[in-house]
């Protein structure tokens, strides 16, 4: 018996829910007409069981074989290597059918009860060149809702554990709601240790919490199958519609501007896959969704500083302003902290640099000036001679705005 199956037919009969029987049998790695039966006799006890197949053990590696685009008979040799005691033809008529079956789910458009499922993924380290030709290089937080195609989309600097469930926490309040189950791939964030054929993923606990806390089920993809969450596959490649602003942009909050533009697009553009505007098909969707979490559990999630790339200028950018710091941060992620009236620079949670909040296009520090100066451009000159170049620099900067 298959207890996963019959439990979610369960819930979803609790919910009045009718699945979409070929999407749930995809969810599971089963035959739709067993979702089918388990929908229409929950009084069933069990299934009928087929006869064993010698290939039985081995199906799940040859289904990653196949995947990987691997011939049949290269398969058949690995399993045999494995203990495998058929025969190639039996092999090769699995092989076929499996076949023949991923070309007819390629096909047939799954469909998602709304309310039910969102999907979550990452356009990672995507690299685009400022106005003066500095590469940028960032991640993109992507989420979708499975039925109206609603996106959020979000630029970060890494893909750390807390950046992922910040971003899903302002995805949410943009949504205006929480789906009751999202679907995630193997990421070391999330999941423990992954999905097998027999054995359930092992979510990582402090991300349980988290899925709890806000109130929503985590599902994670079997590995090589990235078809299982083809919804957001799908939208990480639109980020490619980011490339004609490579050079034409100045720094990382007006990188962050362009996205922010780009997400309202995506939302109120006809989505290819429902040929319906997703802000449109969102307004019904979001009477299915759960409440958001109360304002103290989004504000647990919501107190991570953002984070910045400290330049080769040893600056950082914040509200379109240049704040200093000392060179031997130029690389290294920082988090950016305001506390009116300053602005605080952190690194692994110890401040490195304190700035009074300006509207001044660049602000240095005295002693980070002479830094810069003696690292590169005047590291021949006296340290007198250096001082006097940082004073005029800094009187100059005092000039600009402010």
């Amino acid at each position: 018996m298959r207890k996963d199956i019959s439990e979610y037919m369960k819930q979803l009969q609790k919910d009045g829910l009718k699945p979409n029987y070929s999407e749930v049998a995809r969810m599971f790695n089963c035959d739709y007409r067993t979702v089918k039966g388990y929908y229409e006799h929950p009084e069933k006890d069990s299934v009928r069981v087929k006869k064993p197949s010698k290939l039985d053990p081995y199906k799940q590696i040859i289904d990653d074989k196949l995947a990987l685009k691997c011939s049949y008979y290269s398969i058949y040799k690995f399993i045999e290597k494995q203990g495998y005691p058929g025969k190639y033809s039996i092999l090769a008529d699995y092989c076929h059918k499996r076949k023949e079956e991923e070309r007819k789910k390629a096909t047939i458009r799954f469909e998602t009860n709304p309310g039910l499922q969102a999907q979550v993924d990452w356009k990672e380290e995507m690299t685009l060149h400022n106005r003066i030709g500095i590469p940028v290089t960032f991640n993109i937080f992507l989420i979708l809702l499975g039925y109206s195609r609603k996106k959020y989309i979000e630029l970060t600097l890494d893909r750390a554990q807390d950046t992922l469930m910040s971003a899903m926490i302002r995805a949410f309040i943009y949504f205006g709601g929480v789906p009751k189950e999202i679907l995630f791939d193997n990421m070391r964030t999330v999941v423990d240790q992954s999905k097998t054929e027999y054995s359930k993923p092992v979510i990582n606990e402090r991300f349980y919490q988290f899925s709890k806390d806000v109130g929503f089920e985590v599902w994670a993809c079997r590995p090589y199958r990235p078809q299982t969450k083809g919804k957001v596959e799908a939208l990480a490649k639109t980020m490619e519609r980011l490339r004609p602003y490579d050079y034409e942009f100045d720094d990382v909050d007006e990188l962050d501007e362009i996205i922010r533009d780009l997400l309202e697009d995506l939302n109120n553009e006809v989505s290819n896959a429902t040929n319906q505007i997703p802000n449109v098909m969102a307004e019904k969707e979001k009477e299915y969704l759960h409440f958001l979490p109360t304002k103290e559990t989004t504000d647990t999630y919501l107190t991570i500083p953002p984070k910045r790339k400290v330049s080769k200028e040893s600056m950082v950018v914040y509200n379109k302003r240049k704040y200093s710091l000392p060179t031997n941060y130029i690389g290294k992620i920082v988090q950016i902290k305001e506390e009116k009236p300053y602005l605080y620079i952190m690194f692994n949670g110890s401040v490195v640099a304190k700035h009074q909040l300006s509207t001044k296009p660049f602000n240095y520090q005295k002693d980070h000036m002479i830094e810069i100066l003696k690292s590169d451009a005047m590291k021949r000159r006296t340290n007198d001679e250096i001082e006097e170049v940082a004073r005029k620099n800094l009187e100059i900067y005092d000039s600009l705005g402010g």
